[in-house]
Protein backbone atom coordinates (compact mmCIF):
# COMPACT_ATOMS: atom_id res chain seq x y z
CA UNK A 1 0.00 0.00 0.00
CA UNK A 2 1.64 3.42 -0.95
CA UNK A 3 1.32 6.55 0.96
CA UNK A 4 1.36 10.41 0.59
CA UNK A 5 4.37 12.06 0.69
CA UNK A 6 5.51 13.48 4.29
CA UNK A 7 5.51 16.79 2.88
CA UNK A 8 2.36 16.83 0.74
CA UNK A 9 0.43 19.63 1.60
CA UNK A 10 -3.55 19.03 1.84
CA UNK A 11 -6.40 20.86 0.12
CA UNK A 12 -8.13 23.67 2.03
CA UNK A 13 -11.66 22.45 3.21
CA UNK A 14 -14.41 24.80 2.68
CA UNK A 15 -15.50 26.78 5.86
CA UNK A 16 -19.09 25.95 7.03
CA UNK A 17 -21.31 28.76 6.35
CA UNK A 18 -22.20 30.66 9.17
CA UNK A 19 -25.46 31.59 10.47
CA UNK A 20 -27.79 34.77 9.56
CA UNK A 21 -28.48 36.58 12.82
CA UNK A 22 -31.09 39.85 12.98
CA UNK A 23 -29.72 42.78 13.60
CA UNK A 24 -31.18 46.56 15.57
CA UNK A 25 -30.19 49.37 15.18
CA UNK A 26 -28.20 49.18 18.64
CA UNK A 27 -25.79 46.74 16.97
CA UNK A 28 -25.27 48.97 14.36
CA UNK A 29 -24.31 51.69 16.71
CA UNK A 30 -21.95 49.24 18.92
CA UNK A 31 -20.29 48.08 15.81
CA UNK A 32 -19.47 51.84 14.57
CA UNK A 33 -18.13 52.33 18.03
CA UNK A 34 -15.95 49.58 17.76
CA UNK A 35 -14.86 50.66 14.60
CA UNK A 36 -13.89 54.28 16.28
CA UNK A 37 -12.34 51.92 19.21
CA UNK A 38 -9.94 50.33 16.43
CA UNK A 39 -9.10 53.38 14.83
CA UNK A 40 -7.86 55.58 17.57
CA UNK A 41 -5.90 52.15 19.11
CA UNK A 42 -3.80 51.90 15.77
CA UNK A 43 -4.59 54.97 13.73
CA UNK A 44 -1.48 54.47 11.31
CA UNK A 45 -3.24 51.49 9.32
CA UNK A 46 -6.19 53.09 8.76
CA UNK A 47 -4.40 56.60 7.25
CA UNK A 48 -2.14 54.08 5.19
CA UNK A 49 -4.88 52.75 3.32
CA UNK A 50 -7.44 56.08 3.18
CA UNK A 51 -3.96 57.90 2.00
CA UNK A 52 -4.42 55.55 -1.17
CA UNK A 53 -7.92 56.78 -1.78
CA UNK A 54 -6.81 60.09 -1.34
CA UNK A 55 -4.05 59.89 -3.57
CA UNK A 56 -6.37 58.10 -6.12
CA UNK A 57 -9.07 60.50 -6.09
CA UNK A 58 -6.81 63.84 -6.65
CA UNK A 59 -5.47 61.90 -9.27
CA UNK A 60 -8.49 61.46 -11.14
CA UNK A 61 -9.53 65.37 -10.33
CA UNK A 62 -6.34 66.33 -11.53
CA UNK A 63 -6.09 64.18 -14.49
CA UNK A 64 -9.97 65.64 -15.72
CA UNK A 65 -11.43 64.91 -19.15
CA UNK A 66 -8.14 66.43 -21.09
CA UNK A 67 -6.71 62.65 -20.22
CA UNK A 68 -9.45 60.57 -21.01
CA UNK A 69 -7.87 57.30 -21.91
CA UNK A 70 -5.83 57.61 -18.04
CA UNK A 71 -8.99 59.03 -15.74
CA UNK A 72 -10.79 55.62 -17.66
CA UNK A 73 -7.84 53.37 -16.71
CA UNK A 74 -7.68 54.44 -13.22
CA UNK A 75 -11.79 55.01 -12.91
CA UNK A 76 -11.81 51.15 -13.86
CA UNK A 77 -8.95 49.95 -11.81
CA UNK A 78 -9.83 50.91 -9.02
CA UNK A 79 -12.69 49.04 -8.02
CA UNK A 80 -10.18 46.09 -8.73
CA UNK A 81 -8.14 47.16 -6.13
CA UNK A 82 -10.25 48.88 -3.60
CA UNK A 83 -11.57 45.55 -1.72
CA UNK A 84 -7.85 44.42 -1.22
CA UNK A 85 -7.63 48.15 0.49
CA UNK A 86 -10.39 46.92 2.48
CA UNK A 87 -8.63 43.51 3.53
CA UNK A 88 -5.90 45.75 5.25
CA UNK A 89 -8.50 47.41 7.77
CA UNK A 90 -10.40 43.94 8.04
CA UNK A 91 -7.44 42.47 9.39
CA UNK A 92 -6.25 45.05 11.46
CA UNK A 93 -9.65 44.90 12.94
CA UNK A 94 -9.47 40.73 13.14
CA UNK A 95 -5.96 40.44 14.55
CA UNK A 96 -7.17 43.18 17.62
CA UNK A 97 -10.14 41.47 18.60
CA UNK A 98 -8.39 38.20 18.83
CA UNK A 99 -5.64 39.74 20.60
CA UNK A 100 -3.05 38.98 18.18
CA UNK A 101 0.29 40.95 17.38
CA UNK A 102 0.48 43.05 14.31
CA UNK A 103 3.15 45.14 12.20
CA UNK A 104 3.04 46.50 8.52
CA UNK A 105 4.62 43.12 7.48
CA UNK A 106 1.87 41.15 9.06
CA UNK A 107 -0.79 43.34 7.48
CA UNK A 108 0.41 44.07 3.71
CA UNK A 109 1.54 40.17 3.78
CA UNK A 110 -1.92 39.27 4.39
CA UNK A 111 -3.26 41.39 1.94
CA UNK A 112 -0.74 40.10 -0.63
CA UNK A 113 -1.47 37.10 -0.17
CA UNK A 114 -5.33 37.79 -0.75
CA UNK A 115 -4.42 38.04 -4.85
CA UNK A 116 -4.65 34.02 -5.10
CA UNK A 117 -7.95 34.01 -2.90
CA UNK A 118 -11.12 34.43 -3.76
CA UNK A 119 -11.32 38.99 -3.47
CA UNK A 120 -9.81 39.26 -6.94
CA UNK A 121 -13.08 37.39 -8.09
CA UNK A 122 -14.96 40.17 -6.37
CA UNK A 123 -13.18 42.95 -7.35
CA UNK A 124 -13.96 42.28 -11.10
CA UNK A 125 -17.16 41.98 -10.05
CA UNK A 126 -17.53 45.09 -9.11
CA UNK A 127 -15.59 46.58 -12.11
CA UNK A 128 -18.03 45.13 -14.41
CA UNK A 129 -21.02 46.30 -12.47
CA UNK A 130 -19.00 49.84 -12.76
CA UNK A 131 -18.96 49.41 -16.75
CA UNK A 132 -22.47 48.69 -16.38
CA UNK A 133 -23.72 51.08 -14.62
CA UNK A 134 -21.30 53.73 -17.09
CA UNK A 135 -22.72 52.31 -20.14
CA UNK A 136 -26.60 52.88 -18.94
CA UNK A 137 -25.86 56.32 -17.29
CA UNK A 138 -25.13 57.09 -20.75
CA UNK A 139 -28.04 55.53 -22.03
CA UNK A 140 -30.06 57.19 -19.90
CA UNK A 141 -28.14 60.70 -20.68
CA UNK A 142 -28.90 60.40 -24.08
CA UNK A 143 -32.55 59.56 -23.74
CA UNK A 144 -33.36 62.47 -22.10
CA UNK A 145 -30.63 65.16 -23.47
CA UNK A 146 -30.57 63.81 -26.99
CA UNK A 147 -27.70 62.00 -28.81
CA UNK A 148 -25.84 64.14 -29.25
CA UNK A 149 -25.61 65.72 -26.01
CA UNK A 150 -22.90 62.35 -25.62
CA UNK A 151 -20.89 64.14 -27.54
CA UNK A 152 -20.69 67.70 -26.58
CA UNK A 153 -22.25 67.98 -23.31
CA UNK A 154 -23.74 70.82 -22.15
CA UNK A 155 -21.57 72.97 -19.82
CA UNK A 156 -24.42 75.22 -18.61
CA UNK A 157 -26.42 74.69 -15.46
CA UNK A 158 -29.76 76.26 -17.08
CA UNK A 159 -29.69 72.88 -19.38
CA UNK A 160 -29.43 70.41 -16.84
CA UNK A 161 -32.24 72.58 -14.61
CA UNK A 162 -34.59 72.50 -17.99
CA UNK A 163 -37.70 69.69 -17.61
CA UNK A 164 -35.49 67.36 -19.37
CA UNK A 165 -32.67 67.92 -16.87
CA UNK A 166 -34.38 67.63 -14.19
CA UNK A 167 -36.28 64.55 -15.35
CA UNK A 168 -32.56 62.76 -16.42
CA UNK A 169 -31.39 63.78 -12.92
CA UNK A 170 -34.30 61.99 -10.97
CA UNK A 171 -34.27 59.23 -12.79
CA UNK A 172 -30.41 58.13 -12.35
CA UNK A 173 -30.52 59.38 -8.90
CA UNK A 174 -33.13 56.44 -8.45
CA UNK A 175 -31.75 53.79 -10.99
CA UNK A 176 -28.37 55.02 -9.58
CA UNK A 177 -29.23 54.33 -6.00
CA UNK A 178 -31.15 51.30 -6.49
CA UNK A 179 -28.01 50.02 -8.23
CA UNK A 180 -25.41 51.19 -5.93
CA UNK A 181 -27.81 49.76 -2.90
CA UNK A 182 -27.91 46.10 -4.83
CA UNK A 183 -24.04 46.45 -4.71
CA UNK A 184 -23.76 46.96 -1.48
CA UNK A 185 -25.91 43.88 -0.28
CA UNK A 186 -23.88 42.29 -2.35
CA UNK A 187 -20.44 43.35 -0.79
CA UNK A 188 -21.19 44.59 2.36
CA UNK A 189 -21.08 40.80 4.11
CA UNK A 190 -18.72 39.18 1.29
CA UNK A 191 -15.72 40.82 1.58
CA UNK A 192 -14.72 40.62 4.82
CA UNK A 193 -16.12 36.97 4.67
CA UNK A 194 -13.86 36.16 2.26
CA UNK A 195 -11.16 37.55 4.19
CA UNK A 196 -12.87 35.12 7.42
CA UNK A 197 -13.36 31.99 5.50
CA UNK A 198 -12.91 29.72 3.16
CA UNK A 199 -15.32 29.84 0.64
CA UNK A 200 -16.09 31.19 -2.88
CA UNK A 201 -17.01 34.24 -3.71
CA UNK A 202 -20.19 33.24 -5.35
CA UNK A 203 -21.54 32.14 -2.06
CA UNK A 204 -20.02 34.84 0.33
CA UNK A 205 -22.43 37.49 -2.35
CA UNK A 206 -25.07 35.21 -2.04
CA UNK A 207 -24.79 35.01 1.51
CA UNK A 208 -24.41 38.99 2.01
CA UNK A 209 -27.21 39.43 0.18
CA UNK A 210 -29.11 37.08 1.96
CA UNK A 211 -28.02 39.19 4.93
CA UNK A 212 -29.37 42.12 3.89
CA UNK A 213 -32.90 41.02 2.95
CA UNK A 214 -33.01 39.63 6.70
CA UNK A 215 -31.82 43.43 8.07
CA UNK A 216 -33.42 45.14 5.55
CA UNK A 217 -34.19 48.43 7.72
CA UNK A 218 -30.64 48.08 9.34
CA UNK A 219 -28.97 47.87 6.23
CA UNK A 220 -30.58 50.59 4.99
CA UNK A 221 -29.38 52.68 7.88
CA UNK A 222 -25.71 51.71 7.61
CA UNK A 223 -25.81 52.17 3.14
CA UNK A 224 -27.24 55.39 3.71
CA UNK A 225 -24.11 56.15 6.58
CA UNK A 226 -21.82 55.04 4.51
CA UNK A 227 -22.88 57.21 1.39
CA UNK A 228 -23.79 60.51 3.41
CA UNK A 229 -20.02 60.09 5.29
CA UNK A 230 -18.27 59.26 2.43
CA UNK A 231 -19.94 62.39 0.22
CA UNK A 232 -18.81 65.09 2.89
CA UNK A 233 -15.70 63.31 3.52
CA UNK A 234 -14.74 64.29 0.05
CA UNK A 235 -15.26 67.91 0.55
CA UNK A 236 -12.24 69.11 0.62
CA UNK A 237 -10.13 67.36 -1.52
CA UNK A 238 -10.68 64.42 0.16
CA UNK A 239 -9.35 65.27 3.24
CA UNK A 240 -12.08 64.32 5.18
CA UNK A 241 -11.46 60.05 3.91
CA UNK A 242 -8.54 60.08 5.92
CA UNK A 243 -10.74 59.59 9.30
CA UNK A 244 -14.12 58.62 7.58
CA UNK A 245 -12.83 55.15 5.29
CA UNK A 246 -10.61 53.45 8.46
CA UNK A 247 -13.47 54.27 10.56
CA UNK A 248 -16.15 52.69 8.42
CA UNK A 249 -13.98 49.70 7.06
CA UNK A 250 -13.50 48.65 10.38
CA UNK A 251 -16.78 49.40 11.50
CA UNK A 252 -17.63 46.90 8.83
CA UNK A 253 -15.57 43.75 10.25
CA UNK A 254 -17.77 44.60 13.40
CA UNK A 255 -20.84 44.36 11.59
CA UNK A 256 -20.03 41.32 9.76
CA UNK A 257 -18.95 39.89 12.76
CA UNK A 258 -22.88 40.36 14.53
CA UNK A 259 -24.73 39.59 11.66
CA UNK A 260 -22.87 36.11 10.57
CA UNK A 261 -21.64 33.68 13.35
Amino acid sequence: MTTAPQDATPSTAPSPLPDIHKLSLGDLMDALQDGIADFRAVPIYGLFFAGIYVVAGLILVGLGAGAFTWTLALSLGFPLAAPFLAVGLYEVSRRRANGQPFGFTDILGVVWNERTRQVPWAGGVIVIYFLFWTFLAHMLFAMFMGPQALMNPPDDWRTYLSGAGLAMAVIELIVGGALAFLLFGMTVVSLPMLLDKEVDFVTAMRLSLAATRANLPVMVVWAAMIAVLTLGAMVPWFLGLFLVLPILGHASWHLYRRVLH
